[in-house]
């Protein structure tokens, strides 16, 4: 399966390019600058030079199915989490339907559906990130939104719990990646938003019992 990831330079996007071509895909990295090339080829990946607030037509061009795991960031304002995780993930959704292509799994954020959880900066990056979520859901792509809790940089386990709500917790970055991967092929994943921490289930009898 040929695979785009946006945010393929993020911790969590590197990730994916990763555990995509042990599992045998094709991953494709969209990445904003030049420079970056050469780490994506390095995980094994196929660079992509694109920006999501453009036009991002040409990298979807070819694929078999698309992944959302990029971000503003932490250190930007508010223009860019809108411009990025609103604007910029909308952006990759209309050309992926564009194109033909069905399979489109977003990363999303845990309380996506309750911005008012969030304080200042994080209530309006939720917002966004709902947005971006709802603007999916309403299109025939056999999409899937993931929204975990808490990013880590720990081991993964392959062990998590999932729910339409899930108790506010932790799950390692390297978790997230390969349940989004295992969601290319779960049918029943298709058409289904949740969030995730860790737990005691394991990836493919979680996405299973959804």
């Amino acid at each position: 399966m040929k695979v785009l990831v946006a945010g393929a330079n993020g911790t969590t996007g590197r990730l994916l390019i990763q555990y995509l071509k042990e599992d045998g895909h094709e991953a494709y990295g969209m990445v904003r600058k030049e420079e970056q090339k050469t780490k994506i080829e390095g995980l094994g990946g196929i660079p992509v030079l694109a920006d999501l607030t453009k036009d991002v037509g040409h990298t979807v061009k070819g694929m078999d199915a698309v992944i959302f795991a990029a971000g503003s960031g932490s250190s930007t304002g508010s223009d860019q989490t809108t411009a990025v995780d609103r604007d910029g993930a909308i952006n990759l959704v209309k050309a992926t339907e564009n194109l033909g292509i069905k399979k489109f799994v977003m990363l999303s954020a845990i309380s996506a559906d309750d911005p008012s959880q969030g304080s200042g900066p994080m209530e309006h990056y939720l917002k966004m990130k709902l947005e971006a979520d709802e603007y999916l859901q309403g299109t025939e792509l056999d999409y899937t939104i993931v929204r975990p809790g808490g990013l880590t940089n720990e081991e993964g386990t392959s062990k998590i719990k999932v729910g339409k709500k899930v108790d506010r917790d932790s799950i390692p970055r390297a978790d997230v990646a390969k349940t989004m991967i295992a969601a290319l092929e779960e049918p029943n994943a298709y058409h289904k938003t949740f969030e995730m921490v860790s737990g005691d289930t394991q990836i493919e009898d979680a996405l299973k019992s959804l």
